[in-house]
């Protein structure tokens, strides 16, 4: 770029008119940037949730309390909204809570639709404080170090069955390979 160039970009953003074109690209600029933001960290969590680890569908099949935690406000709104749209406003919850933060030891169902990264750290905060009684379903991405006691569904619609008193009972008795 030279500076015929430059001082003609810096005059633009002193204040200068933009023009038909600068405007263009202004426009197109921050809308590639706003794309890029919700296929960063808003659509991943607007993807379809395999209806069986609903939170609404939990409560359904007789778990409760029905609970969900969310940090980020626009899927919390979603999941509240589908939650009133379906009629069960006020016979599920969604809060918004940080989940590692969450005490889980009176938790006898937990669902969960969590990256692949975050379930080596969750196991452990799971084997911690989850009772022995507990089950423990996860979509789409397995616990790597656990064996389920069973898996229905498949390909992205998987999920997998945890029974907590089973998972310790091979933990202890694994001397080598993953870690929990």
């Amino acid at each position: 770029m030279d500076a015929e160039a430059l001082d003609e970009l810096a005059g633009q953003l002193h204040g200068e008119a933009l023009g038909g074109r600068g405007l263009l690209q202004l426009v197109a600029t921050t809308g590639l940037a706003a794309y890029a933001v919700w296929a960063a960290v808003l659509m991943p969590g607007f993807r379809r949730v395999p209806l069986r680890l609903q939170v609404v569908e939990a409560y359904k099949q007789g778990l409760r309390p029905a609970v969900g935690y969310e940090l980020n406000p626009w899927l919390l709104w979603l999941a509240r909204y589908r939650a009133r749209k379906a009629g069960y406003e006020g016979k599920v919850s969604f809060l918004k809570q940080d989940l590692w933060k969450v005490n889980l030891s009176d938790c006898y169902n937990v669902i969960v639709f969590l990256a692949p990264s975050v379930k080596p750290p969750l196991a452990a905060k799971l084997l911690a404080e989850l009772p022995d009684e507990a089950r423990v379903v996860a979509g789409r991405f397995p616990f790597p170090c656990w064996t389920p006691s069973s898996t229905i569904g498949q390909g992205l619609e998987q999920a997998w069955a945890y029974d907590m008193k089973e998972v310790r009972r091979a933990a202890r008795s694994r001397t080598e390979g993953c870690a929990l």
